[in-house]
């Protein structure tokens, strides 16, 4: 079973350097050091092959829990108002047969993690890589064992007392609700015997049918309930939004001159640097409210400025809802900068 992680680092690093060296361009490429490929190589495959030394008990896991998860996923792993609840949904029974019974219910309400997922070094190594959201990788690989311990202890897996480590990362294995959940039927796991993979992989070479045109629209109506579309991507990927303050069919705004562009705000720029339109849009409520309504709540404030450079370093909830704000790692000089623009009414 190979991993994306480790063909990424063998073939980019290593492979691609030393072959361009080798097709003529001397002085261009190299192969990857040892350091550098460790560097990629962190993945932990379902043999437990990658995982780590270190350990984590079900109690250090609570305070981690609560001081890094809770903000998202709910002191308990219930939350659904951001992310899917994580634990929920498992019975005594499902830990004694590996098959979560839920699964196949039609009248049970959602699919949470710990219903879905049938190894335990899967939650380990997502939560090594990806956690918490908002500082990816940032937890040592004991907190990530204690982490992981007390969420399967929330799902009633493990006992109070129970410490996870690389030495008993089995045990906790056997342990898992849907542990034999998995299928070999699609007969692409490595050793399938009996027949062959359910995808060919064929190319239709004539007499193929005409390729369908795909084509979606915004009806009038709706074209600017939720705000500008166009203001609403991602820091990644290509969703090009709409500009849906303008009618459809009309072409979109000409771009802005580096004239225009150097009298646009500074913090418009440190929004987008910071990440902060991942959770805010302009003038519409995301995952947090429409900065426009936040410059409106604070507006006339003697102190705004101050205020909202500590809510914005230091996170909060209760004031927009039940959606808390993790604490944000931005400079004191952007948080400041964004804290004076939202004072000044949030213009463009």
């Amino acid at each position: 079973m190979f991993s994306c992680r480790r063909l990424i680092g063998a073939a980019l690093l290593g492979l691609a350097g030393a072959a361009m060296a080798q097709a003529g361009y001397p002085g261009i490429g190299r192969a990857a050091t040892p350091k550098e490929v460790a560097a990629w190589d962190i993945d932990v495959r379902p043999d437990f092959k990658g995982l780590p030394t270190g350990q984590g008990s079900v109690a250090q896991g609570q305070d981690l829990w609560e001081a890094r998860c809770a903000s998202c996923h709910g002191i308990f792993g219930e939350s659904n108002s951001v992310f899917s609840p994580l634990v929920g949904g498992t019975t005594k029974d499902d830990v004694k047969t590996g098959r979560v019974a839920r699964l196949t219910d039609p009248a049970f309400p959602g699919r949470t993690t710990l219903m879905k997922v049938s190894t335990v070094s899967t939650l380990w190594d997502y939560i090594h890589r990806a956690m918490p959201w908002n500082a990816p990788k940032s937890l040592s690989h004991d907190e990530v064992y204690a982490v992981t311990a007390f969420m399967l202890n929330l799902g009633g897996i493990v006992p109070d007392d129970f410490v996870l480590s690389d030495r008993t990362m089995a045990q906790a294995q056997g342990l898992l609700p849907n542990r034999n959940g998995t299928t070999t039927d699609h007969a692409m796991w490595p050793g399938t015997k009996g027949r062959k993979p359910d995808v060919q992989g064929s190319t239709c070479m004539s007499n193929c049918a005409a390729e369908p045109q795909l084509a979606s629209f915004l009806p009038d109506f709706a074209r600017n309930a939720h705000g500008n579309l166009a203001e609403q991507n991602r820091m990644v990927g290509a969703q090009h939004g709409a500009d849906t303050t303008r009618p459809a069919g009309t072409p979109p705004a000409p771009a802005a001159t580096p004239a225009t562009a150097a009298a646009a705000p500074a913090a418009l720029g440190l929004l987008g640097k910071n990440g902060c339109t991942a959770c805010h849009a302009q003038d519409s409520k995301l995952v947090g409210p429409a900065l426009r309504d936040i410059a409106r709540r604070h507006a006339g404030r003697a102190d705004a400025v101050e205020y909202l450079t500590g809510k914005i370093r230091g996170g909060g909830a209760g004031v927009w809802g039940e959606i808390p704000m993790p604490p944000q790692t931005l400079p004191e000089a952007d948080a400041q900068a964004i804290a004076r623009w939202l004072a000044e009414g949030a213009k463009r």
